[in-house]
């Protein structure tokens, strides 16, 4: 099987982080088609991402799509009879090794103890009975006897070894490379099929949606219910306020709405993920990494956009019953307590983002000022391309990992997210005051 060897770049994964939402969010805002058809481009899409699995095939309702499933299981198979092979092949290896090692290592000490044992045995024979020099004779006598016996056991056991570790080796290397075949041709077959599709895709969309029944109509019970489920669906946008708090709703809802998309990113890499280690023996040392990143920054920036739709987990057993203008008192005595919190959270986020950039591995100009070596007129004047491009230039902290991604940006995402959040304070503490005086 071929190796995929990718690692994602810094700057595409923040890059993609900004871009990805705007571009589904583009997508999603398109005027719906009115009658059902299958996409050439959305196939083509599934193609891509989803062909070795056939996917391209089961949109079209075409059933060649299970031939597919098949062929991936065997590699799938492959790989994990490969897996197994290629550590009985590493055991194998450690053991022939360390064999001939242990046959290197005590062949010279039996030998060399052989030889020195008639000169002890001499000696022995030449001391006086009783005399320390005997006692002293006897025990490098007795020293250089077990250093040959057990030398002798050692090498016996080594050879051992070896007679029956060389042969697994040789036999596991080649299951290894038997199963590495099997699963490289199956992912060939797949790679064909995939290839031809690519031609015959369009024709394959214009045969489906001549195929396609005729959409039912729907009965009158079925239109009601349809009208009464759109009208007690609640948009997002009735939660923006009026007046001057508006401005901060609706950013609280671009937000939200903003990160919404990265869990679609998510599905995306973590596909990556599962068929980059399961299909091509290649685990990235990045996707773990980049996406609970991503889902901590999501779970910042989406605490105002929750806080303005009501989508926190509270307790309403005594809150839901009380009338408008109750609540805005319950939620302006509670107020407090929700400021100290988000204030908290700014102040903090704000130390720990200019913390992570004042790091001493940090030789940036933003680094120079984040320590207090150098004034922010500096950091103006002496800017240049080389701050972004050069890679020896680093701007903070980064990962420890191989990866090594800079969390400096994550960090200033913490006091985008506090910020937000105490907007969002503030607007729904205008409201309640408005409830409270019966103004809204």
């Amino acid at each position: 099987m071929p190796q995929l060897d990718f690692t994602l770049p810094h700057w595409a994964y923040w890059l993609g982080l900004i871009l990805f939402p705007i571009i589904a969010a583009t997508l999603a805002k398109r005027p719906k088609p009115k009658e059902r058809k299958y996409s050439t481009v959305l196939g083509y899409f599934i193609l891509i991402t989803g062909g070795i699995l056939g996917l391209h095939r089961l949109y079209l309702k075409s059933m060649i799509g299970l031939l597919y499933i098949p062929v991936f299981i065997v590699i799938l198979f492959a790989n994990s009879q490969g897996q197994d092979a290629r550590s009985v092949t590493s055991d194998m290896s450690n053991l022939v090794r360390q064999a001939e090692r242990t046959l290197d290592r005590e062949g010279g000490r039996v030998t060399s103890a052989e030889a020195e044992l008639p000169g002890m045995r001499q000696k022995l024979a030449e001391a006086e009975t009783g005399s320390l020099a005997e006692r002293r004779a006897q025990r490098d006598v007795r020293r250089a006897e077990q250093r040959i016996e057990q030398g002798r056991e050692r090498m016996a056991a080594a050879e051992a070894d070896l007679e029956t570790g060389r042969p697994a080796a040789e036999e596991a290397q080649a299951n290894l490379e038997f199963w590495q075949n099997i699963a490289k041709y199956a992912f060939w077959l797949i790679l064909a099929g995939v290839a031809i599709d690519v031609f015959l895709l369009p024709g394959l969309v214009r045969k489906a949606n001549a195929n396609l029944p005729p959409e039912p109509e729907l009965s009158e019970a079925e239109l009601k219910l349809k009208a009464l489920e759109a009208a007690e669906r609640k948009d997002d946008a009735s939660y923006v306020s009026s007046g001057w708090t508006g401005w901060i709703d609706r950013l609280s809802l671009f937000c939200g709405e903003f990160v919404a998309y990265w869990a679609v990113i998510a599905v995306i890499v973590y596909y990556f993920e599962v068929m980059s280690r399961y299909v091509f023996g290649s685990p990235t040392n990045w996707a773990h990494e980049a996406m609970y990143l991503m889902f901590g920054m999501q779970y910042l920036i989406a605490g105002s956009y929750a806080m303005l739709t009501e989508s926190h987990v509270r307790v309403d057993i005594f809150y839901a019953p009380l009338s408008k203008r109750r609540k805005a008192i319950v939620d302006l005595l509670t107020s407090v307590f929700f400021f100290i919190f988000a204030g908290t959270l700014l102040v903090t986020s704000w130390i720990f983002a200019f913390d992570a950039i004042a790091v001493p591995s940090g030789n940036s100009l933003i680094s120079d000022w984040a320590r207090g070596e150098i004034g922010f007129a500096e950091v103006i004047t002496s800017w240049n391309l080389a701050q972004w491009t050069d890679p020896n230039i680093r701007w903070g902290e980064i990962s420890f990992n191989e990866w090594e991604v800079p969390l400096w940006p994550m960090k200033m995402v913490m006091i985008i997210g506090g910020l937000l959040l105490v907007l969002q304070g503030v607007s729904k503490f205008a409201q309640d005051l408005r409830a409270l005086v019966g103004r809204a």
